[in-house]
């Protein structure tokens, strides 16, 4: 139950796109899903965290010309208010990355609450927001530390082929030491099944042994593989703005759409929870905490 972890109503979903394996389709899932999300009426803020600006430049916002990036949001000489820039043909804001973000791997080393400022940035504009999509690098650094302990939840998206029940589980491992040391309430979001080739028995075998492995936390929408997605990201645009009609395109708003409901739903069963805590309260009848005992 993620969206209530904070005692504010208003704080946005807040996502961290992540796989320590490369290739997978992250960036494309970040990207396309904050299209998806925005032609459904979100207010969505992605946060590229990785120092290639994949992100950043297919959503259409040249990371040449930056003058302010998250690298300056880290560093805290910025606010998200103060560097991001619109993705005018997505309908989203992006908080951009450049190659200076390399630097900051090194530069967060030393400073104090290291781990903790993205989250402290995402907080001071949570009131902006619907959603926040964080697209990680695949290494396991101070940037993708970040990203983990601002986040609600990761949404993994995964390559249907052979190894990828192997990343899988480096990730989840890797969830889990930051549930103990850094972000207790974090958890999987979902998995998204990416780069489907129903012509390729492998992934239909790969499809299902997820399933099986993790049930409903695997999203019903597959991405498939698709020439449309890829060309995209040269052209500056969301595949959901550069071909509408395409099968990757309706794969997208389908899954942004499906993303709406699982969290209409956790959001759903969490209020429920907490007036049904509310009226025990105001009923009496918990009992009082003990008292600490006499030394």
């Amino acid at each position: 139950m993620h969206m209530f972890r904070r005692d504010n109503w208003h704080m946005p979903h807040i996502f961290c796109i992540a796989n320590q394996k490369g290739g997978v389709g992250k960036t494309t899932t970040t990207v396309n899903l904050a299209a998806g999300l925005a032609k459904l009426g979100q207010r969505v803020l992605i946060v590229d965290l990785d120092p290639q600006g994949n992100a950043t430049m297919g959503s259409g916002v040249d990371k040449r010309t930056l003058d302010q990036t998250v690298y300056d949001v880290l560093l805290e000489s910025s606010t998200i208010a103060q560097a991001r820039s619109r993705s005018e043909k997505g309908g989203y804001d992006v908080l951009g990355a450049n190659r200076e973000l390399a630097g900051a791997e090194i530069e967060l080393v030393n400073l104090e609450r290291r781990d903790r400022r993205l989250k402290t940035a995402i907080e001071a504009a949570a009131a902006d927001y619907d959603f926040v999509l964080i697209d990680c690098p695949p290494a396991l650094g101070f940037l993708t530390l970040n990203a983990l302990v601002a986040a609600d939840a990761v949404l993994v998206p995964l390559q249907c082929e052979f190894y990828a029940l192997e990343g899988l589980s480096h990730l989840l491992k890797t969830i889990e030491r930051i549930k103990r040391g850094y972000n207790p309430s974090l958890e999987i979001q979902g998995v998204v099944l990416t780069m489907f080739d129903k012509r390729n028995s492998i992934c239909g075998m790969v499809a299902d042994d997820v399933r099986q492995h993790l049930g409903d936390k695997v999203y019903r929408t597959i991405i498939p593989r698709n020439v449309r997605v890829s060309e995209a990201p040269s052209h500056g645009k969301p595949v959901l703005v550069y071909d509408w009609r395409c099968a990757g395109s309706q794969a997208y708003i389908h899954l942004a759409g499906e993303v709406l409901k699982r969290e209409a739903a956790l959001t759903a069963s969490t209020a429920a929870w907490i007036l049904a805590c509310r009226a025990a309260s105001s009923a009496r009848i918990w009992p009082a905490p003990p008292s600490p005992p006499l030394k």
